[in-house]
């Protein structure tokens, strides 16, 4: 499962590495309302929560359909700016129809299907009821604020802007100063790795999961979810933040630039596994045979023939087992004269829960 994205006709020049403002605030509000999430930023998280004015802070729940459980793609410019004030300026020039659908029916995140058959909520009907069944599954008060947005749009639209710049002053400017450098430079790093270093080795320095495919015309960024999307005519934007891990976002609505918001670790990290090897994991735990030969190998090595007298199976139905575990990477094998032994990859296993999280989360 991934996200696709054409660039077999997309020039040097068309790619764009810059941070945004608009799309890191868009990444503050939501560790707000989403801790649990972000151990990485835990120390953040309680000092800003702390000095928010609780109504501001009321405020900025009030929207959190925006910010919550999916960013809405109005949250990340395929044009960053230098300043949120020029980022909201660019907002402002939208019209109602492309504010509202660019607001309310998102593709970043992937949380919910993305139908590219419609149009603005509020223009279409059965965007406009789609739009509000997601609103009411996550709660009355995400319902009243799409209802809000629909009804009013000119006021919601005054009224969010107002929220945003008050977040600005109440926190996000102190936070920005402090990210902003590091976000430049490692913009201008990657901007220069693609042309020192091509496209393949660029990618590898944003995330494990975006990768360049065989043919070189596709980028493909590993998400549960299957959609394809083009640069073509429009260009491909990058954008660092020091606030999204573990979220790796991909704007991919049609018409639109792509967009990758992509996490900047300031500290080391295990390589992200791909979704494709956590359900290959998952699988092969997923019987009671195999479960049974792990209990063993688990206090040490075996081989096939003592795994058999233990469990009352032939060798080559424990053979079959062992190699779904070893091609999972559950197990490891080593060869000893005539025998192989097995043993648990304890790494590997003890690291099963955090993947999934993290592929659940990209």
């Amino acid at each position: 499962m991934s996200v696709s994205i054409d660039v077999s006709d997309l020039a040097a020049d068309g790619y764009l590495f810059a941070p945004s403002p608009l799309a890191e605030l868009g990444s503050a509000l939501h560790l707000l309302v989403e801790p649990a999430h972000h151990a990485q930023q835990a120390g953040w998280i309680t000092a800003s929560a702390t000095q928010i004015d609780p109504d501001l802070m009321d405020r900025v729940i009030t929207a959190d359909y925006l910010w919550r459980t999916s960013r809405s793609d109005m949250l990340l410019p395929a044009r960053p700016k230098q300043t949120l004030v020029e980022e909201l300026d660019v907002l402002d020039e939208l019209d109602d129809e492309t504010w509202v659908h660019t607001a309310l029916m998102t593709s970043s995140c992937g949380v919910v299907p993305l139908r590219e058959d419609l149009g603005s909520p509020l223009t279409d009907d059965t965007a406009r009821r789609i739009a509000r069944e997601r609103a009411a599954a996550r709660g009355s008060r995400q319902l009243d604020f799409v209802d809000y947005v629909l009804t009013d749009p000119p006021t919601a639209r005054s009224w969010l802007r107002r929220l945003l710049e008050d977040c600005a002053t109440g926190f996000f400017n102190t936070a920005w100063r402090t990210v902003a450098g590091r976000l430049g430079v490692d913009a201008r790093h990657k901007r220069d790795l693609l042309a020192r270093h091509g496209l393949q080795r660029t990618l590898a320095a944003i995330s494990p999961a975006v990768t360049l495919s065989a043919s070189g015309g596709h980028i493909v960024v590993d998400k549960l979810q299957d959609r394809t999307t083009s640069s073509a005519g429009t260009g491909l934007t990058f954008m660092p933040s020091a606030f999204s891990h573990p979220h790796l976002l991909v704007v991919h609505a049609p018409g639109r630039q792509p967009v990758i918001n992509y996490p900047m670790l300031t500290t080391p990290s295990e390589p992200s596994l791909s979704v494709a090897t956590v359900q290959d994991r998952l699988h092969a735990l997923d019987h009671p045979v195999r479960l049974r030969l792990l209990r063993s190998i688990a206090r040490g090595p075996q081989t096939t023939a003592q795994l058999a007298d233990v469990w009352l199976l032939t060798p080559p139905e424990v053979s079959r087992h062992l190699a779904i575990l070893k091609k999972a990477g559950v197990i490891t094998s080593t060869r000893t004269g005539r025998y192989v032994s097995y043993e648990l990859d304890l790494p590997a296993n003890a690291r099963l829960g955090t993947d999934l999280i993290q592929a659940l989360l990209r």
